[in-house]
């Protein structure tokens, strides 16, 4: 069963020990939208899976990213999300690792549910036709060669 969530406030996540993100919820909306982002339109069709797959997270991230904590600069004082610091804390493998698992995989396995092939009305297999012979006592199968 889908339970859905009408209350539609951002939560927070932790993404590393001492790293929260408080993230808008993970909408139709907000996918569209990290889908056209000009970053992930201008990724070329030769980039790997990885690459697209970060493009596309670092997209969603500028997007629903509305605050932090545990986040600095080099001196180790506190920065505010911008868009480069998004970028740049999601090129730490850890944390693009957690986002993707704690946010981005929630919204992409509702995606593959609705992909998934419906069952017959009569059970799994109501529709489909035979492809193998039927098994015969006079005719018994043969047993397999040695090597």
């Amino acid at each position: 069963m889908l339970s859905l969530d009408l209350t539609n406030e951002p939560r927070w996540h932790e993404l590393a020990p001492g790293v929260q993100v408080q993230l808008r919820p993970l909408t139709t909306a907000l996918m569209v939208a990290a889908r056209s982002d000009p970053a992930v339109e201008a990724v070329p069709e030769e980039a790997s899976d990885e690459e697209r797959a970060l493009s596309f997270a670092k997209a969603l991230a500028r997007k629903a990213v509305l605050a932090w904590e545990g986040v600095g600069d080099v001196d180790g004082n506190p920065i505010e999300p911008s868009p480069e610091a998004i970028d740049a804390l999601l090129d730490v493998w850890l944390i693009f690792e957690a986002f993707q698992l704690a946010y981005v995989s929630k919204g992409l396995l509702l995606e593959q549910e609705k992909n998934a092939s419906a069952l017959s009305p009569s059970g799994p297999s109501a529709g489909a036709s035979d492809t193998a012979r039927t098994a015969s006592p006079a005719a018994p199968a043969k047993t397999a060669r040695r090597g």
